[in-house]
């Protein structure tokens, strides 16, 4: 494990917003299109701008599956958002933690619930003012926190944002796992088990363990010269999430996602190797 300074839960750099999150927020734009969309995401367009457009397209061949990939996270994460804020379970508390360009406390908020985007100043800011220059951008759909990740606690961050750590919540950490070192992952990890309600659920995406005798590929490259490096995967998070204290997790592969979106099932995908994760401290997450 290096003992280098790692940035935290979704860090980006001081200097400039994250370009991902365009290309990101242009897949979502892309997937929203259409006469069966697998999502519905009014604001991704605007949010993306033309410069997502266009390394959504640059993207494109590189990895052109990328697209169907961003696509079935959001789907299936919004359906998660939906899922746990409804009855039986009525968490009302949804934290995006390195929450990029996401929309979905415009999306999916309604009464009762409350979002909380958390992010790095430079992000949040840049994002404050994309959507202050969106017509009809409900700004106040989320609770903003801005958080140093390096220097300070997200949880400690949104605690004195409003936050109730006794209360049931769903922390989205979505896109971000595969950016980080091991070790902040375990101490963002530790951070809600530790300090959270039992019946918290987290949800969160990763890609494969690198094997030491591959070669960098072309995806890796150009994410890289984006701006981010490709830092932590495993091909199996349980022995971890056990580890750090969390006693209920449902690991599903992209295509067992994307078989329940879709309908289809295309090995050549590669979906096998990338996983979502959905856990919990508690053994049985309250129903």
């Amino acid at each position: 494990m290096s003992t280098e300074p790692q940035p935290q839960a979704g860090a980006q750099r001081a200097t400039r917003a994250s370009r991902t999150a365009l290309l990101v927020a242009a897949y979502r734009a892309r997937a929203s299109e259409g006469a069966a969309p697998l999502c519905n995401d009014a604001w991704a367009a605007a949010l993306s701008g033309d410069e997502g457009r266009a390394l959504a397209a640059a993207f494109d061949e590189v990895k052109p599956v990328m697209a169907l990939y961003i696509a079935l996270r959001t789907a299936f994460l919004d359906v998660q958002v939906r899922t746990w804020t409804s009855a039986p379970h009525g968490f009302d508390q949804i934290v995006l933690l390195g929450a990029g360009l996401d929309s979905r406390a415009a999306r999916l908020g309604r009464e009762g619930l409350r979002f909380f985007e958390v992010d790095h100043p430079a992000s949040q800011a840049d994002k404050r003012s994309r959507v202050a220059s969106i017509p009809g951008y409900p700004q106040q759909a989320a609770t903003w926190v801005t958080c140093d990740f390096e220097a300070e606690d997200f949880l400690a961050r949104l605690v004195a944002a409003g936050f109730d750590p006794a209360r049931p919540s769903v922390i989205l950490w979505e896109g971000v796992t595969m950016y980080l070192r091991e070790a902040a992952i375990r101490t963002t990890l530790r951070r809600v088990t530790s300090a959270c309600e039992p019946h918290t659920v987290l949800l969160f995406d990763h890609v494969p363990a690198p094997s030491p005798s591959a070669t960098p590929n072309q995806s890796h490259a150009f994410v890289a010269n984006l701006g981010e490096r490709f830092g932590w995967g495993t091909d199996d998070a349980l022995p971890m999430l056990f580890e750090e204290g969390f006693r209920h997790v449902q690991s599903l592969t992209f295509n067992e996602i994307c078989l329940t979106f879709t309908g289809t099932y295309e090995v050549e995908h590669g979906f096998h190797s990338r996983r979502m994760v959905v856990a919990s401290k508690s053994p049985s997450p309250r129903s």
